[in-house]
């Protein structure tokens, strides 16, 4: 592990590393979610410390500078290693893509730090994981997190990236009651809504059984817009029907997949479906949900047929993998045109 002299020197005081909060992952809801806590944070104490780190280390460094121009006075680093995150501070924060990561992460940075660490610091030590990933695989770095002595609770998000930016997204928190009150005053500057949802992987479990619910949703309603369109409806008149109707749900009401449906409002759709909620992690939530569900002996019909449409979706039309998964509107709609069958099964492993 190579360290830098400065942040080596930024670190050498337990007194430092105890007001310094380190957030690993700086995506589009990473960044949201730093920006609202360090923010906020330093307008409570400002004299409080903090370090950012990403794959990307160009994505850290236009974080921090961006951070400075607002907030001058601000102390931030940038680490280059989770190594170094760790060594920076008593609260880690991660937002990672998935389970590989998150192992990585952990096993090859965060961990090994924390067995190093004086006593004192170690236990003193909380770590948030907020990535969707495998409850199995957040149960196990859990396990090896609380056996060095430090503190960590799975707090996946509920909100998207606009709950993010407006700091009033849901974590869904498994873990320890103690751990969970340790970790409370961090999430609430970042949301609104803090659940315990039970121990360890409980909190990764009700967020993998909302999105199965949501990724559905969002099908649907992109199948009842495009059919009402087809039957000569305004999108903006089917909009406000089905919403104020037994039809409503935020995939209608706010994640519209029409543009100008709602006319008040500015969901992805109408960026050409940038900035929202990625398709490619949808299939990835969902193809989450179809594991689980087989390990539980659940059948999850609607929600296999939803991965599979995922899939589809992305293998035909690649450039839609990173766009906001509403845009499986877009699927639909060329499918229609061209006169394509969807291919409803499940996804190969």
């Amino acid at each position: 592990m190579k360290t830098s002299l400065r942040l080596l020197n930024a670190i050498g005081r337990a007194s430092s590393r105890s007001q310094s909060t380190s957030f690993i992952g700086l995506g589009r809801m990473g960044h949201e979610m730093a920006y609202n806590l360090f923010s906020k944070q330093f307008a409570q104490a400002n004299e409080s410390e903090f370090v950012v780190c990403d794959a990307i280390p160009e994505c850290a460094q236009s974080f921090r500078s961006n951070f400075m121009k607002q907030y001058p006075g601000a102390k931030i680093n940038v680490a280059n290693t989770p190594e170094e995150a760790t060594l920076a501070s008593q609260t880690i924060i991660t937002m990672l893509p998935s389970s590989p990561q998150v192992l990585s992460v952990y096993n090859n940075g965060i961990i090994p730090i924390l067995r190093k660490l004086p006593a004192d610091q170690t236990h003193s030590t909380l770590c948030i994981d907020s990535t969707t990933l495998d409850v199995d695989v957040a149960r196990s770095v859990t396990k090896d997190v609380t056996e060095t002595g430090s503190q960590m609770v799975d707090a996946p998000v509920s909100g998207g990236v606009t709950g993010a930016k407006a700091a009033t997204l849901a974590f869904l928190v498994g873990g320890t009651i103690t751990a969970f009150k340790q970790a409370q005053p961090t999430l609430a500057l970042m949301g609104q809504r803090i659940i315990h949802c039970g121990p360890s992987g409980a909190g990764l479990g009700a967020k993998i059984c909302n999105n199965l619910v949501l990724g559905v949703q969002q099908i649907v309603v992109g199948e009842a817009m495009l059919l009402g369109m087809k039957l000569g409806l305004d999108p903006a008149v089917l909009s406000s029907v089905i919403s104020s109707s037994t039809g409503n749900c935020w995939s209608i009401s706010v994640n519209n997949p029409v543009p100008r449906a709602l006319p008040e409002k500015s969901p992805p759709c109408e960026r050409d479906y940038e900035g929202g909620f990625a398709s490619a992690l949808m299939l990835k939530d969902m193809g989450l949900a179809s594991n689980v569900a087989a390990m539980a002996g659940c059948p999850i019909p609607l929600g296999q047929a939803a991965e599979a449409l995922y899939a589809q979706m992305i293998e035909e039309q690649p450039e839609l993998a990173r766009k906001d998964f509403s845009s499986v509107y877009k699927f639909l709609q060329k499918t229609a045109e061209e006169r394509k069958a969807v291919k409803l099964g499940v996804v190969s492993p």
